[in-house]
């Protein structure tokens, strides 16, 4: 059970196209409200910074504003606050760290610049509580897939492997678009593929040959399975046939499942960590949670992965690493904290 003397973090999300503001107490979520401006990018087949900055700028207040009247709090009531400082769009990330930087010197609050990858993670302990570490996590968003080696949510992160060239939400929605499916292409394809036949064709998996095992072990790519599907439909029209997308779709999302899973299990397995919590939008793929929990219970592996809502970018994840942290009595970031569109996942808590 929290305790009302668990500190209470404000945390504000903006390294992308969803505008969040959560309050978190320990690992109780009080209020959250996400602004998306996912409709105006649809047009473009993908996120556009500038437009992605300025919804931000009109989103963040109002955002705020819901947070705090669902929690029925007020900034008095805030003890710190936590901001996403990278990696994202650099544009996207100034709105939400110059609006922190502003309600911490407005109202005298401690200011933490966080990072967006290790909040991915941790804002599973929202849904499950705290985590028993150390932990492999398998991190699954629209710019990056990789593996991790969390021995501390807020001061020990160790990267294993991730993806040499597309990450899988990126491969996810390029495929989308071979196959005329709308932005963003994860829920499109993970619907039509519910009609297809997964097995219908034999798409390649990246990395996961004996050759690849010492040098790629942890690694993941996706670029030469989004080609394999590409010479697939261009094979299929040339010979005059009707392209089933149904099958298309099954089979490349299975084939992009099952190399995220496998490695996942393999890297619990190799490391003797018998625990894997998975984080970032494309958890929510209702394939890729079938084939962990197949996987990870034939292996004895005690997987969390948090709700649908709380997977995609929101500032529940970023309140709750920065719950953590701040429980840790971890030094603020500076008031002259800049973004970092690279940060890397190590690189827990941005100092300026």
């Amino acid at each position: 059970m929290v305790g009302v003397t668990e500190p209470l973090v404000l945390g504000i999300e903006s390294s992308c196209d969803e505008t969040g503001v959560a309050l978190v107490r320990g690992t109780q979520l009080l209020g959250h409200s996400v602004a998306s401006s996912v409709d105006e990018h649809v047009r473009f087949g993908g996120v556009v910074p500038e437009v992605a900055s300025r919804a931000h700028l009109e989103a963040i207040v109002p955002t705020l504003d819901r947070a705090l009247a669902e929690a029925d709090l007020t900034m008095a009531d805030v003890d710190a606050i936590a901001v996403t400082s990278g990696p994202g769009l650099t544009g996207a990330l100034l709105v939400g760290v110059a609006a922190a930087k502003a309600l911490a010197l407005a109202h005298n609050k401690p200011l933490f610049g966080v990072n967006h990858l290790a909040a991915h993670v941790a804002v599973d302990q929202l849904e499950h509580g705290r985590f028993a570490e150390p932990m492999i996590a398998l991190l699954v968003s629209g710019g990056h897939t990789e593996l991790l080696k969390v021995d501390d949510i807020a001061t020990d992160i160790t990267l294993l492997g991730g993806t040499i060239d597309d990450a899988a939400g990126e491969a996810f929605d390029k495929v989308a678009r071979l196959l005329g499916l709308p932005y963003p292409g994860g829920p499109h394809i993970d619907r039509l593929a519910r009609e297809g036949d997964p097995k219908a064709i034999d798409f390649p998996r990246a990395l996961t040959h004996a050759k690849d095992s010492e040098r790629y072990r942890w690694d993941f790519s996706f670029s030469g399975l989004k080609s394999a599907v590409s010479r697939h439909v261009q094979r299929e029209q040339a010979a005059g046939r009707a392209v089933n997308v149904p099958d298309i779709a099954a089979s490349f999302q299975d084939a992009v499942c099952d190399v995220l899973s496998r490695k996942a299990v393999d890297a619990c397995l190799h490391h003797e960590i018998p625990r894997l919590v998975i984080g970032g939008g494309v958890a929510a793929n209702g394939r890729l949670r079938e084939f962990l929990e197949e996987r990870t219970a034939a292996a004895g592996i005690e997987m969390r992965i948090p709700e649908r809502s709380l997977c995609t970018d929101n500032g529940a994840m970023v309140a709750a690493l920065g719950a953590e942290v701040v429980r840790r009595g971890i030094e603020p970031s500076s008031l002259e904290l800049a973004v970092d569109s690279g940060l890397p996942v190590s690189q827990i808590v941005a100092r300026v």
